[in-house]
């Protein structure tokens, strides 16, 4: 059963509200979980239900999302910003961990991993790599702040969940309905809103997208890793997971998804339980 708390972090000259869910016993080794760009931590219940017997596992809301406070400066939705949060919890967890990352959390994973003295033991990297194409960060750009700002309830935010993360994969009605109910923030109006700083999506729509390297962070990352890519994504190329591969990571292909699995399906969930046990 998922229990709630938080931490605080300094930012700048402010200190922030940083939430996450947790499970299992505290005492067990960690596993930290990080969640995509317009996601929250509430999208790993099932991973984390699933790993709880074994491990404490904790999934925080990255700054501007779920219960986490939102940031006042839009400019400060960037991954050096979530580091620092992040950094603040590792600090709480006082512990080493076993780091998951889905896309952006992946982006922070590896800068954390790439640390010296990094807490971090092991790391699977949810469709993502240490290339990005242009292509793929101008369809997010696209996306992004693209749907309506409210919906009139809760099956109206399903359905748009349902086309805009269609490449999560062959998800059950139950698993659409979870990540929904998590997905929506009550309006004072009435309706419903996605769970995010709409903030978020101003440093990307600013941007001319390029090809990211994050070379200079994989390439010092010493710890095993499990490299997940989705069948068709357009995010995580064949070309770059092929070369993580060749750097000695373990590799994973989900079928029938793109950007990104949703880490909810059991084959999946098994492959990463047996990952974190070796």
């Amino acid at each position: 059963m998922a229990r709630s708390g938080a931490i605080s972090y300094l930012l700048g000259t402010q200190f922030h509200r940083l939430a996450f869910v947790e499970f299992g016993n505290p005492a067990a080794p960690a596993v930290l979980c990080v969640h995509g760009l317009t996601r929250n931590g509430r999208d790993f219940d099932p991973l984390a239900e699933a790993l709880a017997d074994r491990y404490h596992v904790i999934c925080p809301d990255l700054p501007g999302r779920g219960a986490s406070d939102w940031l006042p400066d839009a400019s400060l939705y960037q991954p050096t910003t979530y580091v620092v949060a992040l950094s603040h919890l590792l600090a709480h967890i006082n512990k080493n961990v076993i780091w998951i990352g889905t896309s952006l959390g992946g982006i922070c994973g590896m800068m954390v991993a790439a640390a010296a003295h990094t807490p971090i033991t092991k790391l699977v990297l949810n469709d993502i790599g240490p290339m990005i194409p242009a292509a793929a960060l101008a369809r997010i750009r696209d996306y992004i702040g693209s749907g309506p700002e409210c919906f009139a309830d809760l099956a109206a935010l399903e359905a748009h969940l349902r086309t805009i993360h269609a490449p999560f994969g062959r998800l059950t009605d139950a698993q659409w309905r979870h990540l929904a109910r998590y997905s929506a923030r009550p309006l004072n109006g009435g309706g419903v809103a996605l769970h995010y700083d709409p903030a978020i999506a101003t440093p990307i729509k600013a941007s001319v997208p390029a090809d990211a390297d994050l070379s200079v962070f994989w390439d010092r990352v010493r710890v095993p890793v499990l490299a997940i890519r989705g069948e068709s994504s357009d995010l995580l190329t064949a070309a770059t997971f092929a070369r993580m591969d060749q750097a000695g990571a373990q590799t994973l292909t989900v079928a029938d998804c793109g950007h990104a699995p949703a880490l909810m399906d059991a084959p999946t969930i098994a492959a990463v339980h047996r990952f974190l046990n070796d």
